[in-house]
């Protein structure tokens, strides 16, 4: 059985989701799956969120679904209780970070400074969200990061797209890049699954060239 974190890294790119009505769920991880990425960060911040993933663990139960933008351990509950298998947040937040660890649930915290990285690797954490990636200074600040902490991986997330992907998965500090440009809000909205699931054959094929 490949860890959370090995799965990562053979994905390349998490697919990171914002759904505002749960109808949209099963398409688009539908989507996801056929072209190639079978996996979703569904953002908690919308009223769908929950059922969404639960209804996506439900039905495809291969897939892996967490739950992103987590910012309570009541939302914790929630989305792990709805069948999220793991949980991103995106700051540091040590109240959240030990109750997954507590728990043994997967948790991926947000880091943009050494002393949040340095709060993670006290906790024993292998792998740190990096947002707001492009924002935060990219993938020169990650490299900048990893000289001290040697042990840590990152995923970024926030300003990622195709055109600066290979970027930051050359390093080989990066587990994989969060991105949204493949499951773009107009597209769930109008219900272009289709070319949701084109542009994620896309991105799954760039990541898999890449890291070849």
């Amino acid at each position: 059985m490949k860890t959370i974190e090995e799965r990562f890294y053979e994905l390349g790119v998490v697919p990171v989701v914002v759904l505002d009505d749960v109808k949209d769920a099963l398409p688009l991880a539908e989507a996801l799956i056929n072209g190639g990425l079978p996996c979703a960060e569904v953002t908690f911040r919308t009223q769908a969120a929950e059922e969404s993933i639960r209804l996506m663990s439900k039905k495809y139960p291969d897939m892996l679904v967490g739950a992103g933008t987590v910012l309570t351990k009541e939302q914790v509950d929630r989305a792990v209780g709805a069948g999220a298998k793991f949980i991103v947040s995106p700051g540091f937040d040590g109240e959240i970070v030990d109750y997954c660890l507590e728990k043994e649930i997967p948790v991926f915290p947000g880091c943009v400074t050494p002393s949040e990285v340095a709060q993670a690797v006290k906790r024993g954490l292998k792998v740190v969200k990096f947002f707001p990636a492009e924002q935060a200074g990219g993938i020169a600040m990650i490299k900048a990061m990893a000289a001290p902490y040697t042990m840590v991986k990152f995923m970024p997330t926030g300003g990622i797209s195709a055109k600066n992907l290979k970027d930051y998965l050359d390093f080989p500090k990066i587990l994989c890049c969060g991105g949204s440009w493949m499951v773009k809000g107009d597209l769930i909205k109008a219900g272009d699954f289709t070319k949701i699931c084109e542009l994620t054959k896309e991105a799954a094929q760039l990541a898999a060239d890449i890291r070849s």
